[in-house]
């Protein structure tokens, strides 16, 4: 497996570049925290009675970027990767799944996600939001998926730790 790089946010540069940079930073950050672990270790559930493991947040993630990105920015209209009944919570069940499941969809989706906000006209493009019932703009949801990031690395350092005792990235 190759090392994870990951750079950090511009310090001077444009609205739209910084945000693309933050949110590559934190994608970065969760595949930092499950480098070097093979599936038994990143399936493991390390806080009980909580269910959640590190390839649980990868797949999590992958649904995230593919409801946000493709789904609400871009408009597809594409199943969820691991329920037929659209539920969120079903990528947490990673008891069968491997890292090469997990992460090449996960990295597939955020290259649609990628592709989907390279091509928007604007931070100011608005897409309605039916769990809102409101209009958003591809800047709140960029936004939005830093901080949903940003919370799970959270979780990712609590639970690399408890695999294996690693701390930071």
């Amino acid at each position: 497996m190759q090392n994870t790089e990951r750079t950090g946010p511009p310090l001077t540069a444009g609205e739209r570049e910084t945000l693309r940079a933050y949110l590559d930073f934190h994608r970065a950050t969760l595949a930092l925290k499950c480098e070097g672990l093979d599936d038994e270790e990143l399936r493991r559930q390390a806080s009980p009675p909580s269910t959640l493991s590190l390839l649980g947040l990868v797949r999590h993630m992958a649904e995230v970027e593919r409801q946000w990105f493709r789904r609400t920015i871009g408009g597809a209209d594409v199943p969820h990767l691991w329920s037929d009944e659209r539920d969120f919570q079903a990528a947490y069940d990673a008891a069968d799944a491997t890292r090469a499941e997990a992460f090449a969809a996960w990295e597939a989706e955020v290259e649609h996600s990628r592709a989907v906000e390279a091509a928007a006209e604007s931070l100011e493009v608005t897409v309605y939001v039916p769990r809102w019932e409101q209009e958003a703009s591809l800047r709140l949801v960029m936004l939005h998926m830093i901080n949903e990031y940003a919370r799970h690395n959270g979780h990712a350092d609590f639970l690399r730790e408890a695999v294996d005792g690693t701390v930071g990235v």
